[in-house]
């Protein structure tokens, strides 16, 4: 494994409206999400603990991740897929395994938008590595709310994340 280190974060799509006759996959963002999206971009623009600054994005298409990736403000390139949407954590280890590949260069900080319970599960899965927050595992152990945010850092590329391979560094609800 190599010794690069490299940040991964994992983002809870904001709060959604519940609008009647309206598909899960096409639920919007209700109006607490739009803004607490925007505290999540001030958040992870401001620097530690996520340095260097989001360089790529993978989002669920739904269109509740689309919008709060809208609302965070974050500028880099991004890879909507539908393997995010309703996947397990595997399926969301197999999408940043193949970053590099999906947006053709080598990204040091890599930002995943998705959806609960996969988030909180593959949070808690990759932490393990020396230097992982006990108190932000917890927490997230406890609930994993809409907006928040997971810190984790990795040493080696992406195609060699996996289970107990990161650090949890972190855990940032925006409110």
């Amino acid at each position: 494994m190599s010794e690069k280190r490299r940040t991964l974060v994992l983002m809870r799509h904001a709060k959604s409206a519940y609008p009647d006759e309206v598909a899960d996959h096409d639920r919007p963002l209700a109006p607490r999400g739009e803004r607490e999206a925007g505290l999540a971009g001030d958040w992870l623009r401001a620097g530690p603990p996520v340095d260097p600054p989001v360089q790529a994005v993978l989002c669920s298409s739904a269109t509740r991740t689309r919008q709060t990736l809208q609302r965070t403000g974050i500028e880099a390139p991004v890879h909507i897929t539908d393997r995010l949407y309703g996947a397990s954590p595997g399926a969301v280890i197999a999408e940043i395994n193949a970053a590099e590949t999906t947006f053709g260069f080598d990204m040091d900080t890599l930002l995943v938008i998705g959806h609960e319970p996969t988030t909180s599960a593959l949070a808690l899965a990759l932490s393990g590595a020396p230097g992982t927050n006990a108190t932000a595992a917890e927490h997230i152990s406890v609930k994993y709310p809409t907006s928040a945010l997971a810190v984790l850092h990795v040493n080696g590329s992406w195609a060699e994340v996996e289970l107990g391979s990161a650090a949890l560094t972190a855990f940032h609800i925006p409110r």
